[in-house]
């Protein structure tokens, strides 16, 4: 009997986020340097600090979900569905005949995150008896991941993870080593959020962790630059399907990219604030470089947390440095929160997709709205166009409030 591990690869994506509801659109807009972000339409705004988001645009779930199911699921939930179903449908897996063997992973940093908010306003307005007997399985934070369950029929291995920003990479690394175990030959891995509403603009505001360029909201979200003032809040899911290869090769399968590292380190630092010497987020990188047998050497590419915090990205430019050493400045780093904003726990699902096809395309998308770079911020940002490179291997970084730290790290299968 074989022990090894298994390699995994990945075999099919989806997405649904600011700059495009499905892989190949929302990939072009970032390549071309395109902002999903705009003035805030999900609900009147006119109260909170913060008036613009990456919102998801031309998107009804009706158009996917029958009406009755549609209206008992929160949004995040709906953003997971149509994501999956792209993943599942690129991946070609004959879900029918492998129903068991087939499981998912999707996480989400606050769950449904509407649902609760209306709810609770049905309670304080008229009562508890008024409350909808599907208000549990509408925001529980497990709901996506049973959602895509019930919706491809699969069977296999089924969890949640819920670590805030760092959710959706965590999701993706847990997948994995279902995978590489053989606890499932195939597993829907990702992340969804939908917090944009008045709680969660209230919530982020409150903590001043939030932009408030609102005159200019394609220039809002400024990673890296001098001027960034805070986050900007988005939504949307993104699923990877994460297959054990001599399966995928045995049906043929296309094979886009190997996920060969999972690395992750807790801060013990502060509630809500970042490791301000990068020394716990470069633990994680070194983490996943080291079970991928590779060295910072063999990085082409980061796509890195980079949220547009004045304290979190200078700390992660210590932590790249830490874990690159004198190689870090010659790294190209780009942070595509520029153009998507921040859809938390769907964050690093979402960057894993951007990771491999920077390995498929060889192309790195920029880090827009960097025009004064902040001297503290002084690694290869890619300021706001878009490189062609060759990328053999790429890595990811995630970090989550409460100094959840997640790395991954994704390799071009030559072998």
């Amino acid at each position: 009997m074989d022990d090894r591990p298994r390699r995994v690869v990945i075999t099919g994506m989806g997405v649904v986020c600011p700059v495009g509801n499905d892989v190949p659109s929302a990939w072009s807009r970032l390549v071309a340097g395109e902002s999903g972000i705009a003035a805030i339409t999900r609900f009147d705004a006119s109260r909170v600090e913060s008036r613009v988001a990456g919102e998801v645009r031309d998107f009804d779930p009706e158009d996917f979900i029958e009406r009755r199911a549609a209206r008992r699921m929160d949004a995040y939930s709906h953003y997971a569905v149509v994501a999956a179903r792209q993943a599942a449908d690129a991946a070609g897996l004959d879900l029918a005949a492998e129903a068991e063997d087939v499981g998912a992973v999707i996480a989400t940093g606050g769950g449904g995150l509407t649902t609760f908010e209306r709810q609770s306003r049905v309670i304080f307005e008229h009562g508890p008896q008024r409350m909808s007997p599907f208000f549990a399985t509408m925001m529980i934070p497990n709901m996506a991941a049973a959602y895509v369950s019930l919706d491809l029929g699969i069977k296999g291995p089924l969890g949640a993870v819920c670590t805030a920003c760092a959710a959706g990479a965590n999701a993706i690394g847990d997948a994995f080593e279902i995978v590489r175990r053989g606890a499932a030959v195939a597993m829907l891995a990702g992340g969804a959020e939908a917090p944009i509403n008045e709680t969660g603009l209230a919530a982020f505001g409150a903590m001043r962790a939030l932009s408030t360029r609102n005159e200019a909201p394609r220039e809002a979200s400024r990673p890296f630059d001098a001027g960034r003032d805070g986050f900007v809040i988005a939504e949307g899911a993104g699923v990877l399907v994460l297959e054990e290869l001599e399966h995928a090769r045995a049906r043929g399968a296309r094979i886009e990219a190997e996920i060969v590292g999972y690395g992750m380190s807790s801060e013990a630092f502060h509630v809500a604030l970042p490791d301000e010497t990068g020394a716990s987020q470069a633990r994680a990188m070194r983490a996943a470089l080291r079970e991928a047998g590779l060295s910072a050497d063999d990085v082409d590419y980061v796509n890195a947390h980079g949220t547009a915090t004045p304290v979190g990205d200078v700390a992660e430019t210590r932590a790249l440095k830490i874990a690159f050493g004198a190689r870090a400045p010659a790294v190209p780093v780009s942070s595509t929160k520029s153009m998507t904003g921040h859809p938390l726990g769907a964050a690093g699902a979402i960057e894993a997709i951007v990771c491999v096809r920077a390995i498929t395309d060889g192309v790195v998308p920029p880090t827009i709205n960097l025009t004064d770079p902040d001297p503290d911020c002084d690694l290869d940002y890619v300021p706001n166009v878009a490189r062609t490179v060759p990328v053999r291997t790429a890595m990811s970084n995630s970090f989550g409030f409460g100094g959840h730290d997640v790395s991954l790290v994704f390799r071009r299968v030559e072998d």
